[in-house]
């Protein structure tokens, strides 16, 4: 057996250890920026393996699909008075927003809102029942467990912050925070907090330390209760800890960095941000975030992280410092040296010749996105043919005739035929059109099959 075969026999039956990868906040405030499908390219060569968007832009959502790059949309604020309505208004906003792209695209989170019940002209009392109503059209389309449904907050939403052991939610959200966090345990969705030291460091830094702040192994700051915390974001993480666990009861919920980062460049006053406190800070971010590290308070709880940002927005209002929060700048150049690479993403997989995919244990064979139907047509025709693979799951009222489409049907027979022909990436290539990926392409009832 020569090398190459073997090295492939391996990498398809070993359960290897991949990185866990990071997610990223993709922005579009700017008129800079390169196209969708170009950022989708660029990232799959990377560790991150998640974007969160601020809406449902379907430029975006069709450029990541079949990425293996999975992606959280947004329901802007504006539109969750009308949502937490009824339910017949939040399945209107899912069919003409989301449904289209699945199972292409890999939807894993809707965020009902933005740092809502911070926002002066929320109304707290509807949040909570338009992410009800929201997941119950999920729930009713068989994508709960695939889709959940959140919202980040800002650290306003706690009365302090420090000490960590003692922090508690506003008085005045208290109400809303104990329906919400219940919600969220109920459906095994995460509580996004987005948490920022530099904003902590830029508005007191005589007694913030910045090293501290920056992620650094600093001396270490003391909590009453023993616990000592090294970086800032450790203690703003278990400080919103303390609040959940202060509503009482006995529930459990994920906590995810919805948002953090540190900016490259400020105005006059933003004290810290520049390009190295940039780097140091994003660097150590990063590395946290791939790393299974808990906190003090919750030392096996690792906590997942969403970089903010991918790019510069020259168009942001606000501060400098708001423009300025991109890991890229909008020619795709890097604002400062972050290492992004990955071991096992779409790049070094390709020239291993497994074929274009992203990262994972478990590999599956979908259709590329733009592939010409002519050909997906007769590829379709060739796996549920004679000789072929079962299609039933592909008949009406089965699991995967919906969505009724082309795409979506000859991607399920192509992945059949890949899985039963022992996942060899040439059983893959369907005269150009298939792509392997590491990204469980199933939703609701239709189950890909895997070996």
């Amino acid at each position: 057996m020569s090398a190459l075969p073997l090295l492939l026999l391996l990498l398809l039956t070993t359960p290897l250890r991949y990185v866990t990868g990071i997610g990223i906040n993709y922005g579009t405030l700017g008129n800079n920026l390169p196209p969708h499908k170009k950022v989708a390219q660029m990232l799959q060569s990377t560790i991150i393996n998640k974007i969160k968007i601020y809406d449902t832009n379907p430029d975006i959502l069709e450029a990541f699909s079949n990425t293996g790059i999975d992606v959280i949309v947004a329901v802007e604020n504006s539109n969750i008075s009308s949502i937490s309505a009824d339910v017949s208004a939040a399945d209107q906003w899912f069919t003409s927003r989301v449904a289209h792209f699945l199972p292409a695209t890999s939807i894993i989170a809707i965020a009902v809102g933005n740092e809502y019940l911070t926002n002066t002209e929320s109304e707290p009392s509807i949040l909570v029942p338009a992410m009800r109503n929201l997941h119950s059209v999920l729930v009713a389309r068989g994508l709960d467990r695939k889709i959940k449904v959140t919202t980040p907050h800002s650290m306003a939403i706690l009365a302090s912050s420090f000490p960590p052991s003692s922090s508690q939610f506003a008085l005045n959200l208290i109400p809303v925070m104990a329906s919400l966090v219940e919600f969220l345990a109920e459906t095994g969705a995460p509580f996004m907090i987005n948490a920022y030291p530099y904003f902590a460091y830029r508005d007191d830094p005589s007694k913030i330390d910045l090293e501290y702040a920056l992620l650094g192994n600093a001396s270490g700051v003391s909590d009453p209760k023993g616990y000592t915390y090294t970086n800032m974001l450790d203690a703003q993480i278990d400080a919103v800890r303390s609040a959940i666990k202060a509503l009482g009861g006995n529930r459990t919920v994920e906590i995810i960095i919805s948002e953090s980062g540190w900016p490259s460049k400020g105005g006059s006053g933003e004290v810290g941000a520049t390009p190295e406190n940039a780097k140091a800070y994003n660097t150590r971010l990063i590395e946290r975030g791939d790393s299974h590290v808990g906190t003090p308070m919750g030392p096996k709880e690792k906590v997942e992280v969403f970089v903010f940002a991918l790019f510069n927005e020259n168009e942001k209002e606000g501060d400098a410092s708001e423009r300025n929060f991109g890991i890229f700048n909008g020619d795709g150049s890097k604002v400062y040296e972050v290492d992004l690479s990955c071991s096992f993403c779409s790049g070094s997989v390709e020239k291993m010749g497994v074929g274009s995919g992203a990262r994972g244990a478990s590999v599956w064979c979908v259709a590329k996105p733009h592939a010409d139907e002519k050909v997906l047509q007769a590829v379709l025709d060739f796996c549920c043919g004679a000789g072929g693979v079962d299609c039933k799951e592909l008949v009406e009222k089965e699991a995967c005739y919906e969505p009724n489409k082309l795409h979506a049907h000859a991607s399920y027979a192509m992945n059949a035929y890949y899985q039963m022909h022992g996942r060899n990436y040439w059983n893959c290539d369907f005269k150009g059109t298939g792509l392997v990926t590491f990204s469980d392409p199933s939703y609701g009832t239709c189950r890909y099959p895997q070996q």
